[in-house]
């Protein structure tokens, strides 16, 4: 919650953002003839299994508003220099409710985050001890994120 302070009052209002998730799918051959699915629909189920998360799994700080899937899948060409194959993103916007700024952290580390949008309050100031929270659990995420992919591929 953040305190704001209009003449000698002072007001407890939620952060409110808008943040925009791309999530990834690539094409994925079926056994023998059959079975296979397409750029377009692994990045539809990956929306639709990361949406029911969302809904599903609580937040720590945070209160899911307002889940948009209204956006179009997109299709991009990526390579690494040798070959080049498409990928296909199915987007969605949250609108959520924060408690703190350092609570939307686990969603901003995350490779499929794109964008974010403040809607309220019009103007935020963190007093130092905030800011140095807030500091210290990004720098605390980014670690954990560097171990986890660390073990990931090591294995």
């Amino acid at each position: 919650m953040m305190k704001i302070k209009i003449g000698n009052e002072l007001l407890v209002e939620h952060v409110r953002v808008r943040i925009r998730m791309d999530y990834r799918g690539e094409a994925r051959s079926g056994r023998f003839f059959f079975g296979g699915k397409s750029n377009e629909q692994m990045a539809e189920t990956m929306r639709e299994q990361q949406v029911a998360l969302l809904r599903n799994v609580p937040l720590q700080g945070i209160l899911i508003e307002d889940v948009d899937l209204s956006l179009d899948i997109y299709v991009v060409s990526e390579g690494d220099g040798k070959r080049v194959h498409e990928v296909a993103y199915a987007p969605i916007i949250l609108t959520l409710r924060i408690e703190n700024l350092d609570d939307l952290l686990p969603l901003l580390i995350k490779s499929e985050f794109r964008k974010i949008e403040f809607l309220s309050p019009e103007n935020i100031t963190l007093h130092r001890l905030d800011m140095e929270r807030l500091l210290y659990r990004i720098s605390q995420s980014f670690q954990q994120e560097i171990k986890f992919l660390e073990q990931k591929y090591t294995r």
